[in-house]
């Protein structure tokens, strides 16, 4: 099972979020694997968006979040800490998953990653339709829309812990 093994001397973040799934931060190689392996399914499949907008130069320098159900990765995200802030990126979740809060135990998990690592702030590129889930979570409407890969977004902020 993955996600369940201390790795060297990183400090490991793992949790089981109300017994149905588990998150990790994703360090070993077959951990990274599964959380590309959900953001192409969800973003390549189900979005059909083009490989090159999923996978970017960012991924080799960001921190990505795999979560699990059993052995079977079912959500997915990358943190990228950036100009002070926290900046949540290519959250997941597939489809046959959805509908059972495991998008937002995700960005809980993710915002409690970055506090955990020092940083109050958390920024999203918002697409239009997530506005208000992200604002359960926090997170605050900052400036006008923008066109991102031909896609509405707002920029969103969440200040504090």
């Amino acid at each position: 099972m993955m996600c369940n093994k201390a790795t060297g001397s990183i400090e490991r973040q793992e949790y089981d979020m109300s017994g149905k799934i588990r998150f990790c931060i994703a360090e070993a190689p077959e951990e990274i694997l599964r959380a590309f392996v959900v953001r192409g399914i969800v973003f390549c499949g189900e979005q059909q968006l083009p490989y090159s907008v999923d996978r970017d130069e960012h991924d080799f320098s960001a921190l990505h979040v795999l979560g699990q159900v059993g052995d079977e990765p079912v959500a997915a995200g990358r943190i990228r800490f950036i100009d002070g802030c926290a900046k949540l990126e290519r959250l997941a979740v597939r489809a046959e998953y959805r509908g059972r809060g495991f998008g937002h135990l995700l960005a809980e998990f993710m915002i409690k990653t970055a506090g955990d690592r020092g940083f109050a702030t958390c920024k999203v590129h918002a697409r239009l339709h997530f506005k208000d889930f992200y604002a359960k979570h926090g997170f605050q409407a900052e400036g006008e829309v923008f066109q991102e890969i031909g896609i509405d977004h707002l920029l969103m902020v969440r200040n504090g812990s």
